[in-house]
C-alpha cells in the first residue's frame, strides 16, 4: 500500500486558471466595391502596412491576409483583404472574382465595407446578395468608411442606409484613413471570433511571401504615378532578394507591361519615370527590410499577360 502522504488529492486549479477566458481566433473576409478603402482599413486594423493602397480600381489583385493579435494573446484576427467585387473582363479578373467567393465562403465573419461618401449603389446590393448566398450563417459587420468627409446629417443617413441591407447584422461608422472608430470595430470583431488557438505566431503580420509583398510595394509606386490603362496593365515580379557582405540588400524585379507603348510610358523620357518609381520604391523597401537597398528594375513586355494562365500562376494570382 502506498504511504498516506502519496495519496493526497490533486490540488484544485487556482481561480485564475479556472476563469481564464478561451483564446479566440478566426478568419474575416473584407468585401466591398473597388476603391472603398478595404486595404486602408485592413492596414489600420492590423497596425502595419500589409496591403498597398492607391485610388486606382484593381489595386488589390490577391487575397492579402493581415494578422492582428491582441497584446496579451487572447485573440487573433486574420483579415483577408479581397479584390474589389466587379464584373470579370479577362482571366485576371475572373481569378480575382473566384478568390473573393472562396475566401468569403471560408470566413468566420464578413466585414462589408461601404463608402459613406458615395452612398449605397447597385454594386453594394450585389455584394450583399453574394455574401448572403455564399456565407449566410456568418455574422456580417458593416463598416461605413470615410465619415471624416461627411457632416453629422450625412453620417446618420449613411448609417441608416447601411442598416437597411438585410445581410448586415451590425454597423460601425469609421474613417480608416484617420483611424476613427477602428479600435471599436477591432474589439467587436474579436468578440465574434470562435474559441480556438492562435492561427499564426503572435508577431506575424501577413502571410504573403516576402518576394510578393516587396513586389506589391513596388507596384504601389507605379500606380501612384500612372493613369489610364497603365495601372491595370502592370504587374511586378521580384526575381531575387540577396544580402551583400556590406549589408546592402539587392532586389531585382521585372515590371511587366502589355505593349511597347506602355513600356515607353513606364520608362519615361530619358528614363525619368522608372527612375522616380525606383527611388520611391527603394525607400519603401528599406522601411520594410530595415536595411539599405539596391533596387534593379527592368521593364519587360508580355502581350496579353492578364489572359496568360501560366504567368498568372507564376505571379501567385490564383
Amino acid at each position: 500500500m502506498r504511504p498516506k502522504e502519496a495519496m493526497r488529492p490533486v490540488p484544485e486549479p487556482s481561480p485564475d486558471v479556472r476563469s481564464a477566458p478561451p483564446t479566440r481566433s478566426g478568419f474575416i473576409g473584407l468585401a466591398g466595391r473597388p476603391n472603398v478603402g478595404k486595404s486602408t482599413l485592413a492596414n489600420a486594423l492590423v497596425g502595419s502596412k500589409v496591403a498597398i493602397v492607391s485610388d486606382r480600381p484593381q489595386t488589390t489583385r490577391r487575397a492579402v491576409r493581415g494578422v492582428a493579435t491582441a497584446p496579451d494573446g487572447s485573440w487573433q484576427l486574420v483579415l483577408t483583404d479581397l479584390p474589389g467585387v466587379q464584373k470579370p473582363r479577362d482571366v485576371l479578373t475572373e481569378r480575382m472574382q473566384r478568390r473573393v467567393e472562396r475566401e468569403l465562403a471560408g470566413s468566420d465573419a464578413v466585414l462589408f465595407v461601404l463608402d459613406g461618401e458615395q452612398g449605397i449603389g447597385p454594386g453594394d446590393r450585389f455584394i450583399a446578395s453574394m455574401i448572403a448566398a455564399g456565407r449566410p450563417e456568418a455574422p456580417v459587420v458593416c463598416a461605413v468608411n470615410k465619415i471624416d468627409r461627411l457632416g453629422r446629417p450625412g453620417t446618420v443617413a449613411a448609417l441608416a442606409a447601411a442598416a437597411e441591407l438585410e445581410v448586415v447584422d451590425e454597423v460601425f461608422p469609421l474613417s480608416a484613413r484617420r483611424g476613427t472608430g477602428v479600435a471599436e470595430l477591432r474589439a467587436r470583431l474579436a468578440e465574434l471570433m470562435p474559441a480556438g488557438p492562435l492561427l499564426y505566431p503572435p508577431g506575424e503580420r501577413t502571410d504573403l511571401p516576402s518576394e510578393v509583398h516587396l513586389g506589391e510595394l513596388i507596384r504601389e509606386q507605379i500606380l501612384r504615378r500612372t493613369r489610364e490603362e497603365i495601372p491595370h496593365a502592370v504587374e511586378v515580379a521580384v526575381d531575387s532578394v540577396t544580402g551583400r557582405a556590406d549589408g546592402i540588400v539587392e532586389v531585382r524585379a521585372d515590371v511587366w507591361a502589355e505593349s511597347q507603348s506602355q513600356k515607353a510610358i513606364l520608362i519615361g523620357k530619358g528614363g525619368r519615370m522608372i527612375r522616380d518609381v525606383g527611388t520611391a520604391a527603394r525607400r519603401e523597401l528599406e522601411r520594410e527590410l530595415g536595411a539599405r537597398v539596391y533596387l534593379d528594375l527592368r521593364v519587360r513586355v508580355r502581350e496579353g499577360w492578364r489572359r496568360d494562365d501560366s504567368l498568372l500562376d507564376r505571379l501567385g494570382i490564383d
